[in-house]
């Protein structure tokens, strides 16, 4: 009996350390997976989903960058808004939007950003939208809620870029 307590206590010991290194190796893995991702996802052309502040109102979609030539390309963002939004105009329900940021390749100091947005008003549905623009320099997507007559946005979620590094010629 002497001898199997020695053993015992040796086995949990052995047990124990095993336990605690698979999640260090684990976790090293996820970390360097996480950096792979996130460094190739601006080449990735789907983004999204981005959602409001109050997550009632979800967009996501693709953006295709061809470059024509060095100073020159074309740009085609096609994505859905959702309006999750349950409540009716009457309780206060409101409407989803998204907003694109567009500046040109020449507006050096971003001082004439030019935007399209799109308004989709019906709980549970959801809305297809396409933009085609030229000679971009950076695309930026924002997802708010909108009253079904307001010309304000409000619970907006963050400003996100699109298309990163492929924006650049890369």
């Amino acid at each position: 009996m002497r001898r199997s307590v020695p053993n015992l206590l040796a086995l949990a010991a052995v047990t124990a350390t095993v336990a605690l290194g698979i999640p260090a190796i684990s976790t090293a893995a996820s970390a360097s997976t996480t950096g792979t991702a996130s460094a190739s996802a601006d080449n990735n052309p789907y983004w999204g989903p981005y959602w409001s502040r109050n997550r009632l109102a979800k967009t996501n979609g693709y953006i295709d960058i061809y470059w024509n030539s060095d100073t020159s390309n074309s740009i085609n963002i096609t994505g859905k808004l959702w309006d999750l939004d349950s409540r009716t105009q009457r309780q206060g329900g409101k409407c989803a939007y998204v907003k694109f940021r567009f500046q040109d390749l020449d507006d050096v100091d971003d001082s004439s950003p030019s935007f399209k947005s799109y308004k989709y008003c019906g709980s549970g549905g959801s809305r297809d939208f396409s933009v085609q623009r030229s000679d971009l320099r950076s695309v930026q997507v924002q997802v708010c809620q909108i009253g079904g007559y307001s010309k304000y946005p409000t619970k907006c979620g963050y400003w996100y870029w699109l298309g990163g590094d492929r924006l650049n010629g890369n």
